[in-house]
């Protein structure tokens, strides 16, 4: 073994961590711009703040949100107190929020705004500009990443609620700097080829920064100058991008764009059947779990079972009635040798103990002073002596 190297765990890493941090920042404030806010269904809020080059983990737990009075989303800019802590579980440190102040918008949030604003007074916004969404298509085209959640979640609801729709894939990358060039080709590759009765264009759900693609002015005016419908589904119900805006249609979830365009009709079909089976399943399930059970209901084998359960609690009650009087006489016993040794400590140091091994106090009687020094004492100085078992007064003739 290396004594001159010693070996750490990740337990003692990560706690040395945790007691340097937290004792050398206390309490401070920060301030930054809200990122991938997440309401817990606890109540808690989980987020990030960010500024131009780095990201903080943060928390503000629901104790501490009747203090805020403003709902926080992606993009605020705010300013929190609150101190540091290190979540050993993961080996990440995030600041704890007591307090939360608005301080501004981000730079994100007032592009978007700037850019909302002057595509509205353009009037590519207008209701009377959005097509109907076709009740039962035939052809429906699914913009996305080929590889992301939100188009299994599509072709799974459509092939369950409209199996006989045919379905086209467009490719194309939802995040980066080139998702919002190759999604706006897309929407003008399916338009020129007139390639479905409805186009699903989306994604699933991310930070401010991850959905600015679809909030991209190239991609908007592409969804605006299409002849076909399209339906806008960008990530969660509380997300948002400016594609919802121009879309004729926006689907809070990618999930539930494929429900929009699947045919009402079918779809209770569907369910009805789904119900069926699941009651028809529930139902032999619960009649072989009965089966089950009675069968094995007689006298004996329930007498065995309570006789398991009876001596296995028998044996837990012996086991923690030894465990306590072992305690209690530990306990005791310390407590008894604790006490002697006091008590002697005590007796050995009381001022009888001092007069019984020979010592006495004078005291004179005048004064009433205790006499300590011969230089104190005077010829003719009446004076009392105190022993251990009583007391005599004199008279000093010499000194």
């Amino acid at each position: 073994m290396d004594f001159g190297n010693p070996v750490f765990s990740v337990t003692d890493i990560t706690q040395i961590v945790k007691e340097v941090l937290e004792r050398a920042f206390g309490r401070i404030t920060v301030e930054g711009e809200i990122s991938n806010f997440r309401p817990s269904s606890t109540g808690h809020w989980y987020f990030t703040l960010k500024d131009d080059r780095s990201a903080l983990s943060a928390a503000m737990f629901k104790n501490r949100l009747y203090q805020v009075p403003f709902r926080p989303a992606d993009g605020q800019k705010v300013r929190v107190t609150g101190s540091l802590s290190v979540y050993a579980q993961r080996g990440t440190y995030q600041i704890v929020c007591d307090t939360m102040t608005q301080v501004g918008t981000g730079d994100i949030l007032e592009q978007l705004e700037q850019r909302k604003q002057a595509l509205r007074a353009e009037g590519l916004f207008d209701q009377d500009r959005k097509r109907p969404i076709p009740r039962v298509p035939g052809h429906i085209a699914v913009i996305t990443s080929p590889t992301g959640a939100a188009l299994r979640d599509i072709l799974h609801v459509l092939r369950r609620r409209n199996a006989s729709a045919q379905i086209s894939i467009l490719p194309a990358p939802v995040q980066g700097q080139t998702a919002a060039e190759a999604l706006a080709q897309m929407i003008e590759l399916a338009d020129r080829l007139h390639l479905a009765d409805v186009i699903i264009i989306g994604r699933g759900g991310g930070s401010v920064e991850d959905l600015l693609p679809f909030s991209d002015e190239r991609l908007v005016r592409a969804i605006a100058r299409t002849t076909i419908p399209v339906i806008s589904a960008v990530g969660h119900e509380t997300d948002w991008a400016l594609s919802d805006l121009v879309a004729d249609l926006r689907a809070p979830t990618p999930s539930a764009a494929a429900e929009l365009v699947t045919s009402e009709q079918q779809a209770l079909a569907q369910t009805i059947r789904h119900y069926a089976d699941t009651l028809r399943e529930q139902m032999d399930s619960r009649i072989s779990h009965q089966r089950l059970r009675l069968s094995t209901l007689c006298a004996d084998a329930l007498q065995e079972s309570m006789s398991r359960i009876t001596a296995d609690r028998h044996l837990r009650i012996n086991d923690l009635h030894d465990q306590i009087t072992s305690s209690t006489e530990r306990m005791l016993l310390r407590q008894r040798h604790r006490f002697e040794l006091v008590s002697g400590q005590v007796i050995s140091s009381s001022p009888k103990a001092l007069l019984e091994r020979g010592y006495a106090l004078v005291i004179d009687e005048q004064s009433g002073r205790v006499i300590t020094s011969a230089a104190q004492a005077a010829a003719g100085m009446k004076t009392t002596t105190i022993v251990h078992d009583g007391s005599f007064t004199s008279t000093i003739t010499g000194a």
